[in-house]
């Protein structure tokens, strides 16, 4: 049995598979909220991660998620622009599943409707949000990214991504308590 080299397109593949792939969940994820659709999101992040895989070479660090984040975010763009806006779609099933594994189901049925009207309110109210409110809020309380790391995948200076996370989340807040208590909040 001879043994093959492995050329540099393997060594290629290993290491994008190494740094890259632990990240798809995360694409998937900001590619949801982007496009508000799970099928619009399965076509961006294969289109991401295509090109992620033939510009690989420009990753300069082993820090991989902000840069495949960012490619993610210029896909969706680009898919968002090529036709119309789609309608929110709920993306229960797929939230629904990581809360169930990091979250107790509560014994009471009761609880767990209440628990889980929030979830879909508490979806739809981030899905109300500004595009530019939303993804600075996904990137930093969903994908746990660096107020450095957000300003690179979303291209705008650090204040302005703290700027926009205070925004978004006052926002959020307001929003939420205008669809909890069908009225404004007094704070």
């Amino acid at each position: 049995m001879a043994i093959t080299p492995r050329g540099p397109t393997d060594e290629k593949r290993r290491r994008f598979e190494m740094l890259a792939l632990p990240h798809l969940d995360a694409a998937y994820n900001l590619a949801c909220w982007l496009s508000r659709s799970r099928s619009d999101a399965d076509d961006i992040v294969q289109e991401a991660m295509l090109r992620a895989f033939q510009a690989f070479h420009s990753l300069r660090n082993a820090d991989a998620k902000p840069w495949l984040l960012t490619i993610v975010r210029n896909c969706a763009r680009t898919h968002g622009s090529r036709g119309a806006r789609r309608q929110w779609d709920d993306l229960a099933p797929n939230h629904e599943a990581l809360e169930s594994a990091t979250i107790e189901t509560p014994a009471d049925p009761e609880i767990a409707t209440i628990q889980s009207d929030h979830g879909r309110r508490l979806r739809a109210t981030l899905a109300a949000l500004p595009v530019e409110y939303r993804e600075t809020l996904i990137l930093r309380e969903m994908e746990e990214l660096s107020y450095r790391q957000i300003a690179m995948v979303t291209q705008v200076p650090i204040g302005t991504v703290m700027s926009r996370l205070a925004r978004a989340r006052a926002l959020l807040k307001e929003l939420w308590f205008t669809s909890v208590e069908g009225g404004r909040h007094a704070v």
